[in-house]
């Protein structure tokens, strides 16, 4: 039997469907819909409708629980929507992927339950901003690291921290690429000042050259600052760098160095960049002392 179409099988012989968004392993906002209408049957039966059962599981409890019962009242079968995209049900070895996710969001939707459609378009968005962000992280990335950029990248995946290995090679690889020690922090800084730009909750691979910046003497810092050739962007980048979390061994004593006019400069940097928590701490670091 093909397992694509078991469900959909049970689903003929339903009467009744309750579903209910998945809250801490109880339910929520419970719906009734009533399957003995051939027509609301057949919609159903199609938003969830199964393309696949690929083998894996996601970790989560999931999203909408979903438990179907014929006319007697027997119940059969209970379904959990994860992510809008695939269904878990005990008759399945993995989770299936659906057909078309949008249509069981819309059909919920229809029924009174606009939240899983409003949180999976929510993400959606996310995810593109996200892809947008790394990839403007990847186009500022200093020339010849690239072949590191896996590896880098990688650490949003798995949660951890740079090793100390990755650093090291980062750091030779800049010496190398740029022996001016001026033109090597300025590449740093822009680098940094690219993908999300924030101070707080950004992805982990964004963190790295703002661990390499963390290493640099203040006075290289300023001296790039100072630079000529400093733009925007580079701005951006140590704005992000002096006012964040603990970046520098001696951030209270570096930042004091700040020339008046570079402090004004990286302030009203913050103040334009629309990030209101960036404006809070660029406020509290970068403003003058009020007497």
């Amino acid at each position: 039997m093909d397992e694509t179409t078991v469900l959909d099988n049970v689903l003929q012989q339903a009467h009744v469907v309750h579903a209910g968004s998945v809250n801490g392993g109880g339910v929520v906002g419970e719906i009734r819909v009533d399957l003995s209408d051939l027509v609301e049957s057949a919609r159903l039966r199609t938003a969830m409708a199964v393309e696949s059962l690929p083998g894996f599981n996601c970790m989560c409890l999931g999203d909408v629980r979903f438990e179907v019962f014929d006319r007697t009242g027997e119940r059969l079968a209970v379904v959990v929507l994860h992510h809008g995209a695939t269904l878990r049900w005990e008759a399945w070895e993995s989770d299936a992927v659906l057909a078309d996710g949008r249509l069981l969001l819309a059909w919920l939707d229809g029924h009174g339950m606009p939240g899983p459609l409003l949180q999976f378009e929510a993400d959606r968005l996310r995810e593109q901003e996200w892809t947008v962000e790394e990839r403007n992280w990847q186009a500022a990335m200093p020339a010849g690291l690239e072949g590191l950029a896996d590896r880098i990248l990688g650490l949003s995946r798995t949660g951890g921290s740079p090793a100390p290995e990755l650093l090291a090679e980062l750091t030779d690889r800049l010496h190398l690429i740029f022996p001016d020690p001026v033109e090597r922090v300025l590449a740093l800084l822009g680098w940094y000042g690219s993908g999300s730009g924030r101070c707080s909750g950004f992805p982990v691979h964004e963190g790295v050259p703002g661990e390499l910046l963390g290493r640099v003497p203040i006075a290289d810092l300023l001296a790039a600052l100072a630079d000529p050739r400093a733009e925007e962007r580079h701005d951006a980048g140590a704005v992000r760098h002096l006012v964040g979390w603990k970046t520098r061994p001696r951030q209270k004593r570096d930042v004091a160095r700040l020339p008046e006019p570079l402090r004004a400069r990286l302030l009203a940097h913050a103040r334009r960049c629309g990030d209101s928590d960036k404006q809070a701490r660029a406020d509290r670091w970068l403003a003058p002392s009020r007497v």
